[in-house]
């Protein structure tokens, strides 16, 4: 039973097991391969932290590299969760895609050993300078968790994946490496962050060095131009794992499937490079200077003499044998003045005593979730399978007041299961991702109130089973969270996070309503019961001038996971000549247990856990002074594409068109919208696009927003009636001034006219991909730029083709309309008017 163990393991910090999630998901088991790397593994005290900005960044075979070639303590720390990516595989954006990354991370160390951890910094877009970047996180405060880091792992070597310049390519990865070079210094100084200094010590590692790169260059990285590297080779085959580190990097790197990042197996050599930046250079060896060995802790080479006479005596058939020197290994280790080493050996035995015995045990409720008060059957599952003698004295269900005495001898595999009835505390927090759990500390950074959370990957489990066993006479205790277990017809059998939940959750339907007239929107809640014979009343607060019709909804469920719809009226402020005015809609549950305005949203893909987390239940209210002209629009829908949506709410009827309504007659549509990246991901759309073409020429209007110059999809004639090429020129600061090129042209004035109060509130980044060279048919409408760069002209083309109108975007619709923003909604119509 290795995932019981690696479960608790994680949060102390140590991952000598992957593991998916440490929540929701047991390890495989340990291949007797694996347990004789990491025997070895037990005599090596070395330790290396690598550091880059977001999910996929680090070198996926320098980490498998360091953990199972070195065998050194290796972490790798995203400052980012990846919250501003794009996604691949869904409509989910910000922390959403975070949470996805998040679990995508673990997913990949579960395959190439490290740990992993992160920041409380959140990933706002792409940047184009460190300044920018640090600004927006907050310097100190993003400093401060790096430093936290540190202390805790307290590396030999910091390795750097990015340069602190330009040539990092993106104003994260440059921070990242600024961040972590004056945290090397920060870490070692007592004067900064001492509030820490009350879980931590000041921690100074021996070097920092660059990992250097190049992009686009798969087979192998060039020799840096700077003199002090070191030159190390990660292609190296490994016969235990029967894999070289190049093939395990390769199915690690492919975890990242919301960014479309597997890759192939690599074989062969692997030369890499570690510049020096700063403290001692090493000469040869990363690690040069540092005794990784025990002789490292006073009083270390008899637990090293212990553990070579267990290598030795080995046996793959029978790994039991070596039980009782592990268990003696285990006591001496008490002996040790240095509590770091002490802590982190005991936790690497723990794990290969569960592995050598056969171990297996976990604690599995009835149900997948649960509300305070509510009472909860969990089954105590354990087995050995060894002939090594065993006792398992108690199970303890900590958080949950069980405490089972036993003193059983566990036979050889006899399955034993001991049955529990509990009762959740009334208020037992709800389980979800605690850096979710708070509002953000502004855009740039999440806000976590407890310092020893900081950090981690996922919270540990509150409610866990703790298994004390007696093996060779030495108590060890395992403890294992409260995992629901079931079986998937395809997929088998699967785990997921127990969660404890609000007794009624209220999930308003969107996340928007535009209001284009007075006229009153149906808002349709689902209320959700996670508790038998729920019942109460739900309401909806809305900002001062708006009005809701009925007031207050009496509900009543009789069965737990029972849902019901409930609708109310949502009247606008009649105040007149606005413009537009924005507020929150909030739903508000009462029950007799107390008040909740918790909303519940379940992130479900196959490749990783499900995530569930609980936000506010509310909405946005939008009252907008918008005209249109044109009803039907026909939509290719793109990746993550939620424009769809948020066109309807403005009054449009929308058609998604599929290979079937392509097939057929286009001129019903007043116009076709085709989403973003769907170029890109569509194989089907370059079949139809000489009969878009032609539809604009007879009259149509085709709107494209932005796509990604990569080469997925040859598009003979290219996407317009014209050629233009796409780059990467973006507009990353969403204040950035908005210049009206044409001011008198239709796009700007038919039928809203457009002004620069239209470019306030926008979120994220003005634009992306940009056009940077386009045939001199195209008209160019507006202008931007980050600051002190050159304009970009390119965001919007237009031209007339034929009797019809073709428009391509690369601002950034596909965020600012799901968000509401304001003038977005009336720039988009006019780009559907244009012509009408």
């Amino acid at each position: 039973m290795l995932q019981l163990t690696r479960t608790l393991l994680v949060w102390v910090g140590i991952c000598a097991l992957g593991i998916v999630s440490a929540k929701a998901q047991p390890v495989k088991p340990m291949p007797t391969g694996d347990i004789l790397l990491n025997l070895k593994k037990l005599n090596v005290l070395g330790s290396a932290l690598y550091i880059a900005a977001h999910p996929d960044d680090e070198n996926t075979i320098m980490l498998s590299w360091l953990a199972k070639e070195r065998k050194v303590r290796t972490s790798y720390l995203s400052i980012t969760r990846g919250d501003g990516g794009q996604n691949l595989i869904g409509s989910e954006q910000a922390e959403l895609m975070g949470l996805i990354r998040s679990q995508e991370l673990l997913a990949a160390r579960a395959i190439d050993g490290p740990e992993q951890y992160f920041t409380r910094a959140n990933d706002f877009g792409f940047s184009k300078n460190t300044e920018e970047t640090l600004e927006v996180w907050g310097k100190q405060a993003v400093l401060s968790d790096v430093v936290w880091r540190i202390r805790n792992l307290r590396p030999d070597i910091i390795i750097c994946r990015f340069p602190p310049d330009a040539r990092a390519g993106h104003g994260n990865h440059s921070a990242s490496a600024v961040l972590a070079e004056e945290a090397f210094h920060a870490a070692a100084d007592p004067s900064q962050f001492p509030e820490q200094l009350k879980f931590v010590k000041p921690w100074q590692a021996k070097r920092v060095v660059w990992n250097t790169f190049n992009f686009g260059t798969v087979s192998q990285t060039q020799k840096p131009a700077e003199k002090d590297f070191i030159q190390v080779d990660i292609g190296v085959y490994n016969p235990l794992l029967g894999k070289s580190y190049n093939e395990i990097a390769a199915e690690s790197r492919s975890q990242h499937k919301s960014q479309g990042f597997g890759v192939p197996r690599g074989r062969g050599a692997r030369p890499e490079y570690l510049v020096h930046k700063f403290g001692e250079k090493a000469i040869q060896d990363a690690f040069d200077g540092v005794d990784i060995s025990w002789s490292r802790v006073k009083g270390g080479e008899a637990i090293q003499a212990i553990i070579n006479e267990a290598i030795q005596q080995f046996k793959p058939e029978t790994p039991e044998t070596i039980v009782p020197i592990l268990v003696k290994a285990y006591q001496k280790l008490e002996t040790l003045d240095d509590e770091y080493w002490k802590a982190q050996k005991k936790k690497e035995l723990e794990n290969l005593i569960v592995a050598c015995t056969g171990l297996y045990f976990e604690a599995n409720p009835n149900e997948y979730a649960a509300v305070g008060g509510e009472n909860v059957n969990i089954a105590a599952t354990f087995i050995k399978r060894s002939n090594q003698a065993i006792v398992l004295e108690k199970i303890k269900m900590v958080g949950l007041g069980k405490d089972t005495t036993l003193n059983q001898n566990l036979g050889n595999n006899e399955l034993n299961r001991i049955n529990f009835s509990v009762i959740i505390p009334q208020n037992q927090p709800l389980t979800q991702p605690y850096w979710l759990a708070e509002k953000k500390m502004g855009k740039g950074m999440y806000t976590v109130n407890d310092q020893q959370l900081i950090g981690l990957p996922e919270k540990p489990a509150d409610l866990q089973a703790q298994f004390t066993f007696n093996i060779a006479g030495q108590k060890i205790t395992w403890a294992s969270p409260i995992i629901y277990k079931y079986t998937d017809e395809v997929r088998g059998e699967l785990y997921r996070t127990f969660e404890i939940r609000p007794e009624v959750a209220a999930n308003i339907a969107d996340k928007v309503y535009v209001f284009a007239d007075n006229q009153p929107k149906t808002v349709e809640v689902t209320l959700k019961a996670n508790k038998a014979d729920a019942k109460g009343s739900i309401a909806l607060e809305v900002p001062k001038g708006w009005r809701v019709d009925p007031t207050t909804t009496i509900f009543q469920f009789s069965n737990k996971y029972q849902e019901q719809k409930v609708t109310f009226k949502v009247f606008p402020t009649d105040i007149t000549n606005i413009g537009a005015l924005e507020g929150t809609m909030k739903a508000v549950v009462q029950t007799s247990n107390g008040v909740s305005d918790k909303g519940m949203l379940t992130v479900a893909y196959d490749h990783i856990p499900p995530q569930t987390l609980f936000p506010t239940a509310e909405a946005k209210l939008v009252k907008l002074d918008i005209k249109k002209k044109g009803t039907q629009i026909g939509y290719i829908l793109g990746a993550g594409d939620e424009v769809p949506a948020a066109l309807r709410q403005i009054g449009y009827k929308v058609t998604m068109l599929g290979d079937k309504e392509l097939d057929d007659d286009l001129s019903k549509y007043d116009a076709i919208v085709i989403g973003v990246r769907a170029y890109n991901t569509e194989a089907h759309l370059k079949l139809y696009q000489k009969k878009l073409m032609e539809y604009v020429q007879n009259g149509g209007n085709v709107v494209v927003q932005y796509q990604v110059n990569n080469n997925l999809q040859k598009i003979d004639g290219g996407m317009g009636p014209y050629e233009f090429k796409l780059s990467r020129e973006r507009v990353t600061v969403e204040e950035a001034e908005v210049r009206f090129l044409k001011p008198n042209h239709p796009l700007l004035n038919t039928p809203n006219k457009i002004t620069s109060k239209d470019f306030e509130g926008w979120i994220q980044e003005r634009g992306l991909y940009f056009s940077n060279e386009w045939d001199a048919k195209y008209e160019t409408v507006i202008s931007s730029n980050d600051p002190n760069e050159k304009p970009l002209d390119g965001g919007l083309l237009y031209t007339k083709y034929g009797k019809g109108h073709y428009v391509f975007t690369g601002y950034a619709f596909f965020r600012q309309l799901p968000a509401g923003v304001s003038g977005a909604f009336r720039l988009f119509a006019n780009l559907i008017s244009v012509g009408k």
